[in-house]
């Protein structure tokens, strides 16, 4: 195998692991709804309150929009049966 292929399928498949393992760790870090998080002299305060209502108004929206599409299908189903 050639070298340089190598190196770009290594260099590739690390940085997209790293960059996997973060998104992954500030996912798991905001589902934790810790009010203060300190890593490597770096302290984050959060207001958890208010993201539990954003949370919750997105909750609301999202079924909204599912049970419309829900409707909609329903309607469309009653449509073609006449």
């Amino acid at each position: 195998m050639n070298i340089q292929i190598f190196d770009a399928v290594f260099w590739s498949f690390f940085i997209t692991s790293v960059i996997g393992c973060i998104l992954k760790g500030c996912s798991t870090a905001y589902k934790m709804k810790c009010s203060k998080i300190s890593f490597c002299g770096l302290t984050i305060i959060r207001d958890i309150k208010a993201e539990e209502k954003i949370d919750e108004n997105n909750k609301d929206e999202n079924n909204k929009d599912e049970n419309n599409k829900e409707e909609n299908k329903e309607e469309e189903k009653e449509e073609n049966k006449v």
